[in-house]
């Protein structure tokens, strides 16, 4: 019943404080980067939805609370593969985490459907971020516990506070389902529900906001109706253009090649299997999609085989990683409204 209760308690407060919220006290600076009128208030306030900043693993095959569908947010680095589910990032927004040499803050917004790793040493320090209890354009806004600082995770930058105008340095992250995922790192670490906070990770909080293209609960900019509301698209961004790639557009699964201003664009995925990334090629030639073994997902015509992760995992480029694209998987609204001037891959 707690549950429950705490359920509706959120549901309700994100319901009813849509008021403009432009009070800068809480960061201590007056200047942002984006209308702080158009700044609302989420409504549980500042950690009012508290970050994970101790979190506890366990390996894939001892992961027992998630289904074949359940989505999870990847981070594979050095050859060590992490694992975060949907179900526990829905109530948490922030996990502050390490893995070898990088630490990062994998950041999500339930709102918007996004995931974002980015690192947590700034400026020479390292630092957690927390979740502020604002939204610009429906999409959380973390703040650095260093400086109070308030960061856009989809624009990748801080927008307020000491350190506006810093850009982000992301890590590239792959998002797919649980029977996908294990499939393909069967020896991932997975962030367990031992998360010292009391939710019911069986329940997403907000209703039926994932499926309902109509369900929105906070004001966004640039409606853009050229696709359904809450496809699951991956945006690439460059300074010189941005394109969305929708999910189900890769059926089985397919490689796309494209020219971008700043190099050939490898974008590998399937709706069947549930992912796709983006990536630079690297000397790789006639390149197409292949269903396996383990993470492999394509493979050239000189025999180079392909992971999720953009590594060249066997053949004359072995060993060859290639350079992650900037790129956010969201629904499609909200990578609209941030990036108005959006391409549409058909």
């Amino acid at each position: 019943m707690k549950n429950v209760f705490l359920l509706l308690f959120v549901g309700l407060l994100g319901l009813t404080s849509c008021s403009d919220d432009s009070d800068d006290s809480q960061s201590g600076n007056s200047e942002w980067l984006i209308p702080s009128g158009e700044v609302f208030d989420g409504g549980p306030g500042k950690d009012g939805i508290p970050s994970v900043d101790n979190p506890i693993f366990e390996k894939a095959d001892q992961t027992t609370f998630l289904d074949p569908n359940n989505l999870v947010v990847g981070i594979v680095h050095d050859g060590v593969a992490k694992a975060y589910a949907h179900r526990i990032l829905d109530w948490h927004e922030i996990v502050n985490d390490e893995l070898a040499d990088i630490n990062y803050a994998l950041t999500y917004c339930p709102l918007t459907g996004t995931a974002v790793a980015w690192n947590r040493e700034v400026n020479s320090e390292i630092t957690t971020f927390g979740v502020s209890g604002k939204l610009y354009n429906t999409n959380l806004m973390p703040y650095d516990r260093a400086t109070d600082s308030y960061w856009s995770q989809m624009r990748l930058d801080c927008v307020n506070g000491d350190l506006i105008s810093t850009r982000i340095n992301t890590f590239p992250v792959i998002e797919t389902t649980w029977e996908t995922w294990s499939s393909m790192y069967p020896n991932s670490s997975v962030m367990t529900t031992e998360t010292g906070f009391n939710r019911n990770y069986n329940q997403f909080p907000y209703g039926d906001y994932r499926t309902n293209n109509n369900n929105f609960i906070f004001p966004v900019n640039n409606f853009d109706t050229r696709l359904p509301s809450k496809d699951r698209t991956l945006a690439v961004l460059t300074d010189a253009k941005n394109k969305v790639y929708p999910v189900e557009s890769f059926g089985e699964g397919l490689v796309v090649i494209e020219e971008f201003p700043d190099g050939e664009l490898v974008v590998m995925g399937s709706d069947t299997r549930n992912f796709i990334t983006a990536y630079y090629n690297a000397g790789l030639e006639n390149i197409t999609y292949v269903n396996g073994p383990g993470a492999i997902v394509a493979e050239d015509s000189n025999g180079n085989k392909i992971a999720i992760s953009g590594l060249v995992v066997e053949g004359p480029l072995a060993g060859t990683q290639l350079e992650a694209a900037e790129s956010i998987l969201g629904y499609y609204f909200s990578l609209a409204a941030f990036y108005p001037d959006i391409e549409i891959f058909e």
